[in-house]
């Protein structure tokens, strides 16, 4: 259950490190803080292996891609894999560029994450090396690439989370989908990148990487219908977002969920 996690994540405020990119540190810090979990935000190379065996969970972004912190995201990556705690791939903007294609690929062979997070075009291009990418925009939805999204979790053996007006998880074999969420989400930036730093606190608590990235995501989409009924646009929606975090209780979580 949702509540379970949260409860849990308050109870125990995992340390989620984050290695991701300028744009999104200060919103996806908050939203750690705000659902209780305890974020770092360090991407250092001299560093990054020894955060990464202090960590409860990892979270990868690759939305401001430099050599170095590539390097850092495979060191940190492989102390992770070792550790045997959970690990996010958010693979933003690919198949804009080769780069980012390319490095999202690597990424997935050798660190082999426990989710993908993405949105629809992201993970189809990170399947079939192409895609449909609008630079860090989707063009497609979930549902148009649910094979692509089954195919890459079997034969990466992750979870694969797909977010879009109905995010979609999938094993490879189960499918969940996840109705809730408000129509400002994608005027913040950021909220795609914030929901791979939440689903990194609940896999930190959750053994079931299925149900946590679910989880993951019925929360952000619940925090963002709260936020959304009293917002009047994106800049207090934002504000919002983080008090609904913060606030979330049994009965709005339980009342609220759309999950399939």
């Amino acid at each position: 259950m949702v509540w379970q996690d949260v409860q849990a994540i308050r109870a125990q405020a995992p340390l989620v490190l984050n290695i991701t990119n300028y744009v999104v540190m200060n919103t996806t810090a908050n939203a750690l803080l705000a659902i209780g979990a305890s974020p770092v935000m360090a991407h250092a190379i001299d560093e990054a292996e020894d955060m990464a065996r202090i960590a409860q969970a990892l979270v990868i972004n690759i939305g401001t891609l430099s050599a170095p912190w590539v390097e850092s995201m495979f060191k940190a990556g492989r102390v992770a894999r070792e550790r045997g705690i959970g690990i996010v791939l958010d693979p933003v903007g690919c198949g804009a560029t080769a780069y980012r294609t390319r490095t999202a690929q690597e990424l997935l062979r050798e660190i082999r994450p426990t989710v993908v997070r993405g949105n629809a075009s992201e993970i189809r291009a990170l399947f079939r090396s192409g895609g449909n990418t609008k630079g860090v925009d989707s063009r497609d939805d979930p549902d148009d690439v649910v094979a692509d999204a089954q195919a890459l979790a079997r034969s990466a053996g992750c979870v694969v989370s797909v977010s879009g007006a109905v995010d979609l998880i999938t094993d490879g074999e189960r499918v969940a989908r996840v109705a809730n969420g408000h129509v400002l989400m994608p005027r913040v930036t950021g909220m795609g990148c914030t929901a791979s730093a939440i689903t990194g606190a609940f896999l930190a608590v959750n053994g079931d990487a299925q149900a946590a990235a679910a989880n993951a995501m019925a929360a952000m989409g619940i925090a963002g219908e709260i936020a959304g009924s009293t917002a009047a646009g994106p800049g207090s929606f934002q504000m919002n977002f983080l008090d609904a975090l913060y606030h979330f209780d049994e009965m709005q979580l339980s009342t609220r969920l759309k999950l399939a």
